[in-house]
């Protein structure tokens, strides 16, 4: 199959919102440069693929593929053409199966930005074994949720390991501050998955475990973090954060599937920080009420001006903590909102590490299989920021 892939990289999804995003990269990023992959879009519809390669400004020689969630045959097609798909179609719940099914068929590395764990489990259930054997590396969640997170933990456990010949079994991700909001492809997937949970109220278990993503492993309790507390190593009053729910499941899966090195006892979870004293405690109180996605009625295609990206940032802090008081920190930043400006570059980032990745097939998180590799490249390339504070 090898010899007939004249394409390194798919945007799958490229004439919705994201999808458009993660092309322009791609477009201008990588323009001219040595390094410069031969990619493609695809899409349900030819002239509006062609419609938007113009208006992001990409090259007219920019192959269009059509390919269509609702059609197996030229999902095939397009997996067997190139040697990574990224997609950006979701909910990946109603839109992905099919896809996933295609990769691992055809052996091609496959990354997405979801953040579906009740799907993600049965992708892994269904296909990492078929994944395995055919060397098709299939890679969730690799934008805003999960990479931030994903590999600060790596990137603190690792410092963490070197200081003190051990990993911290006690790991904190504290959002420490945030500018813009969750994409409407978000929003969109959290509204099937409650449809999902409404018809099969068993995945309400599933969803509830810190341990979804780990099949055969079900690790120590871990703090639920769902109601205001105050945190002694930030000296700050902490929210519930609303991507902590899948961001805690791929970062234990990522200590699964690399051989639980940060100990199979590792305690994790995410929270974002308010400020000191009543006034923190009560910003926290309010938070913890409110509708995390406020009043949006962004829908999956949709999203923020250019100028809005770019006002947008992000800055998290990861505390390692030893039971005898020994702490170590680190934070990753980000240069552009993490709904669309910065996640957009990361899944862009993933699929050129793909690219030069030689793992071995399966159900991936980015940590495990790229590590310090995609770190390098989201530095580089991406606008982020990993660094040690202590």
């Amino acid at each position: 199959m090898a010899s007939a892939r004249d394409l390194d990289i798919i945007v799958y999804g490229a004439t919705g919102f994201t999808g458009r995003l993660v092309a322009e990269y791609l477009a201008h990023h990588y323009k001219g440069r040595k390094d410069a992959p031969q990619w493609a879009m695809a899409g349900r519809r030819l002239d509006k693929l062609a419609e938007v390669r113009d208006l992001i400004g990409a090259s007219p020689d920019t192959p269009l593929i059509v390919a269509d969630a609702g059609d197996p045959k030229s999902l095939d097609a397009m997996a067997e053409r190139t040697k990574v798909v990224l997609t950006t179609v979701g909910p990946y719940q109603l839109y992905g199966s099919a896809l996933i099914a295609a990769c691992v068929r055809a052996g091609t590395a496959y990354a997405d930005l979801c953040g579906e764990p009740g799907w993600m489990r049965e992708m892994i259930d269904t296909h990492h074994d078929a994944a395995k054997a055919s060397g098709a590396r299939i890679t969730f969640s690799c934008g805003f949720d999960s990479i931030p997170f994903d590999l600060g933990v790596l990137f603190l456990q690792a410092e963490a390991a070197k200081r003190h010949g051990k990993p911290a079994p006690r790991v904190k991700g504290r959002v420490r501050k945030m500018a813009g909001g969750a994409s409407g492809g978000t929003i969109a997937s959290l509204t099937e998955t409650l449809k999902a949970v409404a018809k099969n109220p068993s995945l309400a278990l599933l969803l509830k475990s810190s341990f979804a993503l780990t099949p055969g492993f079900e690790g120590p309790s871990q703090p639920t973090g769902l109601i205001p507390e105050y945190d002694a190593a930030t000296g700050t009053w902490t929210a519930p954060f609303v991507m902590a729910p899948i961001n805690t499941k791929n970062v234990h899966r990522t200590n699964f599937l690399l051989g639980h090195p940060w100990g199979a006892d590792l305690v994790y979870d995410e929270m974002v920080m308010t400020t000191i004293g009543d006034a923190g405690k009560a910003m926290a109180e309010a938070m913890a009420k409110a509708n995390p996605f406020g009043d949006s009625k962004l829908q999956p295609g949709e999203g923020p001006s250019k100028e809005e990206r770019e006002k947008g940032f992000y800055d998290i802090l990861f505390i390692g903590e030893y039971a005898d008081g020994t702490t170590v920190r680190a934070s990753v930043q980000g240069d552009r909102d993490p709904g669309y400006g910065s996640t957009s570059k990361m899944l862009a980032e993933t699929g050129i590490a793909l690219l030069g990745n030689k793992g071995s097939g399966g159900v991936w998180t980015p940590g495990a299989l790229l590590g310090e590799a995609l770190i390098d490249r989201l530095t580089a390339n991406a606008g982020l920021t990993f660094r040690l504070e202590e």
